[in-house]
């Protein structure tokens, strides 16, 4: 027993003692997880593709391979599950945090009594570190004042560098180290990328921790933006793919199930499933498709190489730090491969929350931008289905395409190093047991003195040791957007539900977009792989009592009520705890203002900068996005301009005459009423151009959570009228940002006033 403090008379009289710190048992592992973003079954090399990944080949052959691992289909409900161990429903995560809904299941807001892996550990003495994508912020509580209890310091990490929204651009990212935003280390034109700059800081935080620290454990989760679109990578790592995927994605996918057989990934006698009809046949495209096809195919190649090298970096330093043996590295994907290109692929990927498509001519015109610094690109669908094979269809489904991802585990110390295959059926909630269980600790039942929700995950480390161990898991239910799916003692019944999530798909991919009509699909997979062969018709009492199952499941689990709609998630979204804001007052000098703490703009605004400036005034008074999708305010020469680039489609107003010298109020409006939308620009109170805009402003300007920055612009600009950081020259005193329509009705009055008297 640690000795006691004891306080005397006099320092002679004294006992001197601190309290023990906390320590993990001894030869506790450190522990990398490793989550990679919207990769395919078939898209690693020791999964059966031909797409360089040395280093994860190379963490297979020392290690274990699943190849029946599941996740949920979507990203943030499947990280919940990672570091939580129970069920996305049941901690709120299901679905994504950019649209919370106030439905317990769908609050985006994992509750304290789910206890996360990270918290568990730095409480039993480990240092605890991410780097890379979070996604488990609601998205009112991602600004620059928090709340950050669902940031990664907030739920049990001590050290985080990273990015919190979905996706971002991986040139000009917006960064978070620890609870502050913070621009990039350099800029794109200086060689800059993201996953080479999430590998640098993961390395050193290592390595600080190894040589402050060294008898004390990590745990460090790395979770790079690959291979979530834009597909972006340093254009020589792309051009080596050159000529790779001519062929296309029917023999591309024959291919790589013949190497899946050859590896043990796929059981002899998996049957390969057809080319669904809404994939067309690669034969029978135009030639420039073909090439415009094969292109984005090279760009999504060249960053899943140019992220394994990124990953070796890692594992380099762990071996030179001596610490690799006794590290337990998980690594893993957070769903199958996406269709959010949609059947032709995108340039720009933004396009894909607006359900909007590209059109082939203005990408086949921008095909050598693809992958670059002016594009934010995606592949066609049909990439998607032949990443995934031998599965059915993609991610946000539950078929297996969507919810069955590689898993590799490699501990030297503890587990076979012969490249094994594991075969049992395993999920995402049972990351958290398996570490728990390898660290030698277990889940509280109370803490901070709250009772905790129970595990929903078991361990895998008797599977992961030893071949012939049971399965660690009877039963688990699935849902994302309505599709839904039950597995249960070696069965799996799915529905063929695809509702009206996008109306690309609900016009082209057959299947049931009514509750009442959906029709159960029963398959047997310890006979059938690739859920391929329907036998609900030769099994029907089978088929009920799993739909039933479901359905108890769905109970338990906080699923219901069932949503199938992004269009009705988005309707049923209440407005933020803080109310929504009508009046924004701005000022330059702070970092940029979360889009979800400014007025939303796409019903109506008016915008007045008030400055004092020289003749010829340049610069930004105002932007938000770049030239994916955004906007920006600013004088040129002295002429006040507004451009909104949406999606791609420039729309710019100007003034014709530079304003003089001296104090002005310079101002923008957005009208929109029965004679349709317009922007007019103000100085001084007189109108100095008016014209018609034609496309809606979207609801949201960008995927990767760019802010307001007042004064100046970063990352790449919004049009070619400016280079970024295009800083103002004059001295902009106040930008004022009203929403007339959200105002206070004694506001509306004033406001209708003033409009009069102008």
């Amino acid at each position: 027993m640690a000795q006691r403090a004891v306080s005397g008379r006099t320092m002679h009289d004294s006992i001197p003692a601190f309290d023990a710190p906390p320590r993990p048992p001894d030869g506790a592992p450190n522990v990398v997880l490793i989550v990679l973003d919207d990769l395919g079954f078939a898209q690693l090399g020791c999964f059966g593709s031909d797409i360089a990944t040395p280093a994860i080949d190379a963490l297979a052959a020392g290690g274990v391979r699943c190849n029946r691992f599941h996740v949920t289909s979507l990203c943030s409900p499947t990280r919940a599950c990672l570091l939580t161990g129970r069920n996305h429903h049941a901690v709120g995560m299901g679905f994504l945090t950019d649209i919370p809904i106030g439905l317990p299941g769908y609050n985006a807001r994992i509750p304290r009594s789910a206890a996360t892996l990270p918290r568990l550990l730095r409480d039993s003495g480990y240092s605890t570190l991410a780097v890379g994508k979070w996604h488990l912020a609601p998205r009112w509580e991602q600004s620059a004042s928090g709340p950050f209890d669902r940031w990664p310091l907030g739920l049990g990490f001590e050290r985080y560098y990273g990015f919190l929204n979905g996706d971002t651009n991986q040139w000009t990212p917006e960064l978070v180290r620890d609870n502050g935003f913070v621009e990039p280390p350099r800029t794109p034109a200086q060689g800059y990328h993201l996953s080479e700059d999430l590998a640098d800081t993961a390395i050193r935080l290592i390595q600080d921790q190894q040589q402050a620290t060294p008898s004390k454990p990590f745990f460090l989760y790395f979770a790079p933006g690959a291979m979530h679109a834009p597909h972006h990578a340093p254009r020589q790592w792309i051009d080596r793919y050159a000529g790779r995927f001519d062929d296309g994605w029917e023999a591309w996918r024959a291919r790589a199930f013949a190497r899946q057989l050859e590896l043990g990934i796929a059981p002899s006698g998996t049957t390969l499933g057809p080319r669904p009809q809404w994939i067309p046949v690669w034969s029978d495209l135009p030639s420039d498709q073909r090439r415009l096809f094969a292109r984005m195919m090279e760009a999504f190649a060249g960053f899943l190489s140019h992220t394994d090298a990124q990953i070796a970096r890692l594992f380099d330093h762990l071996t030179t730090l001596g610490v690799a043996d006794n590290t337990l590295v998980l690594l893993l994907s957070d769903n199958g491969a996406s269709a959010e290109g949609g059947p032709i692929g995108s340039f720009n990927e933004h396009r894909f929350i607006h359900d909007q498509l590209d059109t082939l001519d203005d990408t086949l015109a921008r095909i050598d931008d693809i992958g670059g610094f002016r594009a934010y690109n995606h592949y066609p669908w049909g990439w998607a289905w032949a990443g995934n094979a031998p599965l059915r269809l993609w991610k946000r489904y539950t078929w297996l395409g969507g919810v069955r991802t590689p898993l590799i585990a490699r501990w030297p110390r503890r587990l076979p190093a012969a490249g094994a295959v594991r075969t049992q059926f395993c999920h995402a909630v049972d990351i958290m047991p398996t570490v728990l269980e390898a660290v030698g600790l277990s889940a509280p039942a109370v803490l901070d003195g709250i009772s905790q929700q129970p595990l929903d995950g078991v361990s895998l480390l008797p599977m992961l040791t030893e071949p012939a161990a049971p399965e660690p898991r009877l039963t688990q239910y699935f849902e994302m957007l309505g599709s839904r799916a039950i597995y249960h003692l070696g069965w799996k019944a799915t529905t063929d539900h695809v509702g009206p999530q996008l109306s690309v798909e609900l016009e082209r991919i057959p299947g049931s977009q009514d509750f009442d009509q959906d029709r159960w699909e029963l398959f047997d997979l310890s006979a059938d792989f690739a859920e391929a062969h329907d036998v609900a018709e030769q099994h029907p009492d089978r088929l009920r009592s799993m739909i039933e199952l479901w359905w108890a499941e769905a109970g338990r689990n906080q699923v219901l009520p069932l949503m199938d709609s992004f269009l009705g998630r988005a309707s049923a979204l209440i407005p933020p705890p803080h109310g929504p804001r009508w009046r924004a007052e701005l000022r330059p000098g702070g970092g940029a203002v979360s889009e979800d703490s400014i007025p939303p703009l796409m019903g109506g605004f008016r915008l007045q900068a008030d400055v004092e400036i020289g003749a010829r005034a340049s610069g930004i008074l105002c932007a938000l996005g770049d030239w994916s999708n955004g906007w920006a305010f600013y004088l040129l020469e002295g002429k006040p301009v507004l451009t909104f680039n949406l999606l791609g489609t420039l729309f710019r107003f100007a003034g014709e005459q530079a304003i003089n010298a001296g104090t002005h109020a310079i101002g923008a409006e957005y009208q929109w009423g029965a004679s349709g939308r317009t922007i007019s620009l103000v100085v001084d109170g007189a109108q100095v151009a008016h014209g018609p805009l034609r496309p809606r402003l979207p609801i949201r300007w960008q995927i990767g959570g760019a802010g307001l920055l007042i004064g100046h612009d970063r990352g790449f600009p919004v049009c070619d009228d400016y280079e970024t950081p295009f800083a103002f020259s004059g001295s902009l005193r106040r930008l004022l940002i009203e929403v007339p329509a959200l105002a206070p009705s004694d506001a509306r009055l004033e406001i209708a006033e003033a409009l009069h008297r102008e």
